[in-house]
């Protein structure tokens, strides 16, 4: 029994002495302050490492019980299986709908077009993950289960060799004292066999004592070493930040290129889906020929040809043919080129980052669609291409059906002359 008590009264003992030494009831052998910085250092690597991997992985799976099954299989050493991704299984339902709805259709085939998109990215974001997951969070992983844990339970045998040689201290001390008070004492019992009894005992502590310096000189040492190797830990973690930047730099420059070509596809068949609202809808009914100007709008208008209510739009009902179309007659507007654009067809205005266009809309066109004119050369371009140049625009109402073109106005608002143009 007093075998098996031993090691609880050891720790009974070092417990007792970390509570003294907290409240200044005993000595404590202090290291160096370089020594202190190692540990601090090493402390604030731990923490932010933890908060890294932990908010990593919920920036790579945000479903915390798929992070939670992921665990149990990576404790488990088994394979984790293979997840479907939000947008491969979007792809999934897009593409299941547009054989319903029939893939002949303008719907079903851009439900199609989308999907192959989605299903494009549900590939790139798992190929993500995967390379997040073996080049970054492994390693920070790998820091934490294994290179801590070595320095955890080193600096766990320090204190304990600290605790030792505090324990040592205080009895050489307390020998020590007992022997000079019994050397101040004067002999008159002849008590001299005493005396010699307490200074073995001192022997005997301050023996002990150099022995435990000792072993917690080796001790601080090998924990200085592992201590240090947190510099090393570093340099392996920027590689690693790096490659996770570099991957996720790739992903978002495939999903980028992915929805590019997905513009372009369904901008090429656009003037399919959209009709001139204005063809279904009742001729307004006659009235005085009284001009009304719309109010100003908010944002810059692009301009439009002319129209008449109620008569059905040759133009959105056929094939656009630029080189046919004649732009407005007042009021075309200025638009800088973002990016390159190359053209899909001959329908298309090739561009080119950084020019400048002339820009103007047709009634019934898609709306993410202008017609643009560069010298002879005329097609249509994407306004997500274009950079509209700001300035005041008015437009006209006539009572009997007729749409003006919307121009832009010369003066300033501060002025207090509006040339107008009233369509007859």
């Amino acid at each position: 029994m007093l075998v098996q008590d031993e090691p609880k009264l050891q720790e009974q003992e070092m417990d007792l002495k970390f509570t003294e030494e907290k409240l200044g009831q005993a000595e404590k052998t202090e290291l160096d302050a370089h020594f202190e910085n190692l540990l601090a250092r090493a402390d604030c690597t731990k923490n932010w490492t933890e908060k890294i991997l932990r908010q990593t992985e919920v920036l790579l799976q945000p479903n915390p019980s798929a992070r939670v099954e992921e665990f149990l299989y990576e404790k488990l050493d088994r394979k984790v299986p293979s997840r479907v991704t939000n947008g491969e299984l979007l792809a999934q339902y897009m593409t299941e709908a547009a054989n319903d709805f029939g893939p002949g259709t303008p719907y079903g085939k851009t439900l199609i077009k989308v999907g192959e998109t989605q299903r494009r990215l549900g590939a790139a974001e798992r190929e993500f993950i995967r390379s997040a997951s073996i080049n970054f969070l492994t390693p920070l992983r790998n820091f934490l289960e294994g290179d801590w844990k070595t320095i955890s339970k080193e600096r766990r045998i320090l204190q304990n060799r600290r605790l030792d040689l505090d324990a040592c201290k205080a009895r050489l001390k307390k020998a020590k004292a007992a022997e000079a008070k019994a050397a101040a004492v004067p002999d008159f019992q002849e008590t001299r066999p005493r005396n010699y009894v307490l200074s073995a005992s001192a022997s005997a502590a301050e023996h002990e004592m150099r022995l435990t310096q000792t072993e917690f000189d080796r001790q601080a040492e090998v924990t200085r070493l592992l201590l240090e190797g947190i510099s090393s830990t570093h340099v392996n973690h920027l590689r690693c930040l790096h490659e996770f930047v570099e991957s996720q730099t790739n992903y978002y420059a495939q999903c980028y290129q992915f929805m590019l070509d997905l513009q372009k596809q369904l901008g090429r068949f656009s003037g399919t889906f959209v009709g001139n609202a204005d063809s279904t809808s009742p001729a307004a009914a006659p009235s005085a020929p009284a001009v009304a100007a719309a109010p100003l709008p908010a944002v810059p208008t692009i301009p439009v040809v002319p129209t008449i209510v109620g008569v059905p739009n040759t133009v959105a009902e056929g094939v656009l043919n630029p080189n046919e179309v004649k732009p407005p007659a007042s009021g075309t507007r200025k638009a800088r080129v973002l990016y390159d654009y190359e053209a899909a067809d001959s329908t298309e205005l090739a561009l080119l980052a950084d020019e400048m266009i002339t820009v103007y809309s047709l009634p019934g066109m898609d709306p993410d669609w202008l017609i643009g004119e560069r010298g002879n050369q005329k097609g249509k371009v994407p306004v997500t291409y274009l950079e509209l140049k700001a300035g005041l625009a008015w437009s006209h109402t006539l009572s009997w059906g007729l749409v003006a073109a919307p121009y832009t106005c010369p003066l300033k608002l501060e002025d207090f002359i509006v040339e107008t143009n009233v369509v007859p």
